[in-house]
């Protein structure tokens, strides 16, 4: 079905209609990746919707499938997601009222007509999104997400390419595509031959130019606008999701700004222990068992029957639902958890090196006089991510990556009782580094009796982002504090909690060159190698906090 924007632009959907006679309420998804796909990789397919007596319309975005116009990621969506919204009001088979579904970039496309306030959007279901598209999407506290940005980019420039028939430009693109694993090793990533051809868009090379937070960023989200969304969300995330710190910020902003008290009490998070495709019980390595195989569009039902059928079957849903890795149980919670309970201190002689070594985490605080351990970063042979060189999604294990002693390995004695960590936890690091711009990063793992270390989660910092105010210097001292992502994982008795620390996680990130250049256009021939300390003493006490709630043994 054909709808025109004001500008002239039309854009094709598919439409699914229930058989029973209407009008009845409408749902809808905005998607760039074909309209027959309908995200039914996770999603129920719209006839399925449409049987439970919704109409059901799949839009390709401008620039996309059959649509008119050119594509450029966001920044349309949220004028286009408005004027699709007024047209389907007035039309027969609907009832006025709509909602609108989808995960990833069908999620932006949700936040972005929902700060216009289009008159008949009266719910949305954002997954694996983010509200903060620097913050949440590209970049961890000033550290490019380069697998999934440069894999994501190049994704979209292959459609781009071959809609503006671009031979060579598509060639190029599919020959990367077929080897996607390698193509983060390509030095400087802003000079990747795929993304330099003439007449293919720039919003790639955008992104990795664009390394600081600001307009370019905010006039494509809706970080700035959060005031304006006056409607109830349901955001769906993953604990080793690209972008689960994207999606529970933008849980958490709603719940804080959202224009009304009845907005803000109506933003529910659901939080699973999945990737960003598919939504299963085998994550990685692991499977988490049967709950872990949760009915989604059975949930989505019964959201969207509350609020577009008034069947009040939402009703008593708590604000949040929480898959606890470990337990391999739902938890439900009303509200995020904010204090860190468990205060552990980095401990070692000075030689924490590796998983050999003889770093340790513990409740002691450091004595008045304790070894730094010291460490090379070598951008030349960064540490690889927690999913391996192809910066794999999920829960693998880290014990062959703790053998190199570019790692620092802190790990505590066994458990005692049960910890359920459940937030964000919270690094406190006193580092120097020879280098005039450094990265840290800090990596939570769960230890088993068995030795497996399981990847729980990471954060990495850049210095350049976190003391872009206060400033940083070589070799001298700083307090480095930053959070990694947020996560729920209950430690049985008996487990161990381990900290690693490193100054790269390639290609999750990019790599930091060592020096003040952009690192999008630095190379092997401008990298430096860097001495980094990390120092624990009682001057200095570098810890670890954890959000801890009650855990069952």
């Amino acid at each position: 079905m054909p709808c025109r924007m004001s500008d002239g632009v039309t854009l094709y959907s598919d439409h699914y209609r229930p058989v029973a006679e209407g009008p009845h309420p409408t749902l809808l998804m905005r998607q760039p990746y074909g309209r027959d796909i309908a995200s039914t990789v996770v999603y129920a397919h719209p006839v399925w919707f449409a049987r439970q007596g919704y109409n059901v319309v799949i839009q390709d975005v401008r620039g996309r499938g059959d649509s008119e116009g050119d594509f450029c990621p966001f920044r349309h969506e949220r004028k286009d997601g408005v004027e699709t919204i007024r047209w389907l009001r007035t039309r027969a088979e609907s009832n006025g009222r709509i909602g609108m579904y989808g995960f990833s970039y069908q999620g932006m496309t949700q936040l972005l007509a929902a700060a216009e306030q289009p008159e008949g959007l009266v719910c949305i279901a954002p997954g694996m999104t983010a509200s903060d598209l620097y913050h949440g999407w590209f970049y961890h506290h000033g550290a490019l997400r380069l697998a999934s940005s440069l894999g994501w980019g190049l994704q979209m420039l292959r459609a781009d390419a071959r809609r503006l028939e671009l031979r060579q430009a598509s060639g190029a693109l599919e020959a990367a595509w077929a080897d996607l694993r390698n193509q983060p090793l390509i030095a400087p990533y802003a000079s990747h031959p795929a993304l330099q051809f003439d007449g293919l868009p720039s919003y790639v090379l955008d992104w990795f130019e664009h390394d600081v937070p600001g307009e370019y960023w905010s006039q494509m989200d809706i970080s700035t606008s959060l005031a304006q969304i006056n409607i109830p969300a349901l955001h769906v995330s993953g604990w080793y999701d690209t972008y689960l710190q994207g999606s529970v910020a933008g849980f958490l902003a709603l719940r804080a700004g959202a224009a009304t008290q009845f907005a803000r009490e109506n933003q529910y998070l659901l939080a699973g222990p999945w990737i960003h495709i598919p939504w299963g019980d085998q994550v990685g390595e692991n499977n988490f068992g049967a709950d872990a195989l949760l009915d989604t569009n059975a949930l989505l039902l019964q959201w969207f029957n509350h609020w577009l059928k008034d069947t009040g079957e939402f009703a008593n849903k708590p604000r949040i639902q929480h898959f606890a890795m470990g337990a391999n149980q739902w938890h439900d919670a009303q509200d995020w958890p904010t204090a860190m309970g468990t205060l552990l201190y980095l401990h070692s002689d000075g030689r924490a090196n590796s998983r050999k070594g003889d770093g340790a985490l513990s409740s002691s605080q450091p004595a008045e006089q304790e070894a730094p351990d010291v460490f090379v970063y070598d951008p030349e042979v960064p540490v690889p991510a927690p999913g391996g060189p192809g910066a794999l999604s999920g829960s693998y294990n880290q014990a062959s990556l703790e053998s190199g002693n570019n790692v620092l390995v802190y790990t505590s004695e066994p458990l005692a009782t049960p910890l359920h960590v459940f937030g964000s936890p919270r690094l406190t690091l006193y580092c120097s580094t020879s280098a005039i711009s450094a990265d840290f990063t800090g990596k939570l793992v769960h230890v088993h009796p068995d030795g497996r270390a399981d990847f729980i989660c990471i954060g990495i910092a850049r210095s350049s982002y976190l003391f872009r105010e206060s400033g940083y210097a070589a070799d001298t001292i700083h307090c480095w504090e930053f959070s990694l992502e947020p996560t729920s994982c209950v430690f049985a008795k008996g487990d161990r909690i381990r900290l690693e620390i490193a100054s790269s996680a390639f290609p999750l990130y990019d790599r930091n060159p060592s020096n003040d250049g952009c690192p999008c256009r630095m190379d092997s021939w401008t990298w430096q190698r860097s001495t980094q300390f990390i120092f624990h003493d009682s001057a200095r006490p570098s810890a670890l906090q954890l959000p801890v709630v009650g855990a069952k043994p």
